[in-house]
């Protein structure tokens, strides 16, 4: 990463595909992609895993691809190796349905401190159009048994 980066440790396809074995990210599909200065992009299917009902891409899904996104992001963030991001809040607009094919998040920082950080999180389909756009905060909190 160059002088500009915001991680603290850098994040790479690999480590961030191994950390999400065996998971929801896993089980749905969802593919790390790249990594910036300041961002990470992963995509995901849209097929019978990530479908509704009538067979559109469910918010869900689309919610749980923007959560992976922001959480991997903000601990790659942290300065303290004894404190973890964790969900506090997100919010998700829908903006345009998909049947099929992927969709691709890109998620970046607008707010990187010592107790929180909120990052965006915005969701295109393969023609590049705006699918949902969503918002996490995150809390940086002790690690569970440091």
């Amino acid at each position: 990463m160059s002088e500009g980066s915001i991680w603290t440790r850098v994040p790479t396809i690999e480590s961030m595909t191994e950390g999400s074995r065996n998971t929801a990210v896993d089980n749905l599909g969802i593919e790390f992609l790249a990594v910036g200065e300041n961002t990470i992009t992963a995509r995901m299917p849209v097929d019978k895993r990530t479908h509704q009902p009538f067979g559109l891409l469910h918010g869900g899904a689309s919610v749980l691809l923007a959560e992976t996104l922001g959480s991997v992001a903000a601990n790659h963030c942290i300065r303290d190796p004894n404190k973890v991001a964790v969900g506090l809040e997100i919010n998700a607009n829908h903006i345009r349905s998909v049947r099929s094919g992927w969709v691709t998040g890109t998620t970046r920082p607008l707010h990187v401190g010592g107790s929180t950080q909120v990052w965006e999180i915005r969701i295109e389909d393969d023609k590049g159009k705006l699918v949902c756009t969503s918002r996490i905060t995150m809390a940086v909190i002790p690690r569970p048994g440091a």
